[in-house]
């Protein structure tokens, strides 16, 4: 009989969390979060951004519970399962960069790796532009890695170092459920959507419950749709990917049974047909996340793991997000085939500066 330990780390189990994975975010769509987006870790932090004053754009403005649930559920499972290990020093600085441009890239596509896939499981046609460019920001982050890139290892530290990021998240759940709204007009406590996707959101107790669920397993799995690109690249192993396949076919089926799908190109929520945008957005993201180690899900799993470098991609991600929104970087937006350009140069910079020389021989 196998320990659920092993079960977690099996085949078997990381395609039933995906599936898992899938369920919710279509579920989560049908009780009320906007169409095709379930579940968007960049979107929603984007939202998150938003709800804090952290960027002007009215339509993307809530305090979504499930990001902060993530990290929360992920540190649950840390916990009990004696994984919580604080750690940092791993060039967190340059991390920040890559999640500021992580996010950046992912805005101009209009969601996450698993919005690409939630996207596409509902029927846009679009989200295929996306995923390739995703698969070719991974190929190419690799060829950093294998030519010798390297952030650096990180060391122990202090447990408080470690909770630092799930005890900001729990706040966040905190003033996601009690939504202060005190203070004049326009300047409340927390901004919310009055109409767009921030205004639509599932009632917070399934937001909350969801998020936590998916934390605690997805730390379990370790969970990771680039970490599944890069596998199959590197080692041709499949392990990860079958979770993200499990996540796209789960999607997919209860989308045609709650009636979300689709399928076209033209007229999709939150969603654009410049699929040269579409294509070399998620190839900056994709960058970023093979050279910080993972996908915007794990950075944020990881983080509830004691990974305070992790929880400096997060941050990075959310400063990214109001970037991008106040400097009209989003979508189609003027400034967003620009910045994808600037982005890539500035990445394959610290791809090439961030190479580990050997030391000079005696």
């Amino acid at each position: 009989m196998k320990r659920p330990r092993d079960f977690f780390a099996s085949r078997l189990g990381i395609v039933v969390v995906g599936i898992l994975i899938g369920c919710l975010a279509a579920t989560l769509q049908k009780l009320g979060n906007f169409a095709n987006m379930g579940i968007c870790v960049a979107c929603f932090t984007r939202d998150i951004a938003g709800a804090l004053g952290l960027h002007r754009a009215a339509a993307v403005q809530y305090l979504r519970p499930e990001i902060p649930a993530f990290c929360l559920g992920a540190f649950l499972a840390a916990v009990l399962f004696r994984e919580f290990r604080p750690r940092t020093g791993s060039a967190p600085m340059v991390r920040f960069v890559l999640g500021m441009f992580a996010m950046i890239g992912a805005l101009v596509f209009l969601g996450c790796p698993w919005r690409a896939l939630l996207r596409l499981a509902g029927g846009d046609g679009n989200a295929l532009f996306g995923l390739a460019g995703l698969a070719g920001g991974v190929f190419v982050g690799l060829q950093f890695l294998k030519a010798g890139f390297s952030l650096g290892r990180s060391y122990p530290t202090r447990t408080v170092a470690g909770l630092a990021l799930p005890f900001i998240m729990l706040v966040l759940v905190i003033l996601a459920v009690l939504y202060p709204q005190f203070g004049p007009e326009g300047q409340a406590a927390l901004f919310r959507s009055k109409g767009g996707p921030g205004a639509a959101a599932a009632p917070v107790i399934w937001s909350l419950s969801f998020g936590l669920i998916i934390g605690f397993l997805a730390q379990r799995t370790r969970f990771c749709t680039v970490g599944g690109i890069r596998d199959v690249i590197l080692m041709r192993d499949y392990h990860l990917l079958s979770g993200v396949g499990g996540l796209l076919v789960a999607a997919f089926v209860l989308n045609l049974v709650y009636g979300q799908f689709h399928p076209g190109f033209a007229g999709q929520p939150a969603a654009h047909t410049t699929q040269l945008l579409n294509f070399g957005g998620m190839l900056l993201a994709g960058l970023c996340f093979t050279l910080a180690g993972g996908c915007p899900g794990r950075q944020v799993f990881l983080s509830g793991e004691g990974d305070a470098d992790a929880g400096m991609f997060v941050l990075g991600m959310l400063i990214g997000a109001a970037v991008a929104h106040n400097f009209q970087m989003v979508g189609t937006q003027p400034t967003a085939p620009y910045i994808v350009i600037i982005g890539l140069v500035i990445v394959c910079l610290i791809g090439i500066l961030g190479r580990e020389r050997s030391a000079p021989e005696r």
